[in-house]
């Protein structure tokens, strides 16, 4: 549960953000800027708005358009309806770019400029304006115009083809690490360009490809590639090392060993009463192997999963027992790291749901949720209003359908 924080002490606080992303590496960009202070505007189209309000198991949710991969990053965000297909959408963005600091899409690379909204239109009304563009793999290059989610850039990047198996490859990492990664990195982008902007008093554009991220994901495997010449393989839970690797143990749970260095792993054979199978160097390790591999299948199969983890961590050895999701929930630390928040109660939604904050603390202005995911729409008029626009010129835009 997030703690109430004064959000003139946020790092963002002040700070406005125009939001015209969709699905999920967009929207947790700005969202993550929202957790500390942004003011985040997401835009969306009237009667086409973001596909992740109908996504997600909840079949209810998805009918009001209120889907959990919407809501997942949603929160402290105000929903405008905008069609940027019209004259007097277009007019509306401009006039809230003008008054931003940061405004984020994620179209199909030119879609913007076609609208006459690309970054060299909306500097021209706002010097200031930090313009971010994110797309699957860039702005230009012999890609640019190409289109792809998560599970295709990890096909892309050589991400799955080294995920799996011996057997079984390739196989998809199972969270969208790759949209998550792109959020998180475009966060840092953006915080980047702000903290820029201070020094220089000048706005700028960000491009940032999904791509990219992948292959930065994979960075010390690039280099291993790029001096070898050896492409990673998949090693399912078998890894470098025996001491370093997963197993089954007595009730049928795998416990993950992460004894790695050389100090860990003469640890864990002490621990196990074989310090006979301790080594002095890596290449030894290396050599033995297949003794090794061999003696900790065996040793590991005499205690639980659990028995493993508090037997090894007591003696300073890495080592945990695999939980699925609602055992890592429920383990008792989160409670004390204010990583994630629960909505007990949302608006017009029966029942509650946890939504993630920032995987940092600080030690003050830090991340919290001040208000719920909204309803597509919720905010138009009051934006609107703040624009100057009246009762009546609103309702000639609703009737137009600009939003």
């Amino acid at each position: 549960m997030s703690a109430p924080q004064d959000g003139g002490t946020q790092p963002f606080a002040g700070i406005r953000i125009i939001d015209a992303t969709h699905v999920l590496a967009g929207p947790f960009s700005a969202y993550q800027l929202g957790l500390f202070g942004a003011d985040v505007i997401k835009i969306e189209h009237p009667r086409e708005p973001d596909q992740s309000r109908d996504s997600g198991p909840d079949k209810a949710l998805n009918r009001e358009l209120m889907g959990t991969a919407y809501m997942t990053q949603a929160s402290n965000k105000r929903s405008v309806t905008l069609d940027l297909g019209t004259p007097e959408g277009r007019d509306v963005l401009k006039e809230l770019a003008a008054r931003a600091d940061i405004l984020v899409e994620n179209y199909r690379p030119g879609a913007f400029e076609a609208l006459g909204l690309g970054y060299e239109a909306l500097s021209a009304i706002n010097p200031r304006l930090i313009y971010a563009s994110m797309s699957a793999f860039g702005q230009h290059g012999p890609r640019g115009n190409m289109t792809a989610y998560d599970h295709v850039i990890q096909g892309t990047s050589g991400i799955m083809a080294m995920t799996g198996t011996k057997e079984v490859n390739p196989i998809k990492i199972g969270s969208p690490v790759i949209d998550y990664a792109t959020g998180t990195m475009g966060a840092f982008a953006l915080a980047a360009a702000l903290f820029q902007r201070e020094r220089t008093g000048r706005g700028q554009r960000i491009d940032m490809a999904m791509l990219d991220v992948a292959m930065i994901l994979m960075g010390s495997h690039i280099a291993a590639y790029t001096r070898t010449g050896k492409h990673p393989k998949p090693h399912g839970y078998k890894q470098t090392y025996a001491t370093n690797s997963a197993y089954p143990t007595k009730d049928g749970s795998f416990v993950v060993l992460g004894a790695s260095n050389l100090r860990q792993q003469k640890r864990f054979w002490a621990a196990v009463g074989r310090e006979d199978m301790a080594k002095a160097t890596n290449p030894e390790r290396s050599a033995d192997e297949e003794r090794e591999f061999a003696t900790v299948a065996a040793i590991l199969l005499t205690r639980t999963a659990a028995e493993w983890e508090e037997f090894l961590q007591a003696r300073h050895v890495p080592a945990a027992r695999v939980r699925t999701m609602g055992e890592a929930l429920d383990d008792p630390q989160f409670a004390t790291r204010n990583v994630l928040h629960r909505h007990d109660a949302l608006p017009g939604i029966a029942g509650g749901l946890t939504v993630p904050l920032a995987a940092f603390k600080l030690a003050h202005g830090g991340a919290a949720v001040r208000s719920p995911p909204p309803r597509l729409g919720e905010h138009t008029d009051a934006v609107l209003g703040e624009l100057g626009y009246g009762a009546d010129r609103i309702a000639a835009l609703r009737a137009k359908g600009a939003i």
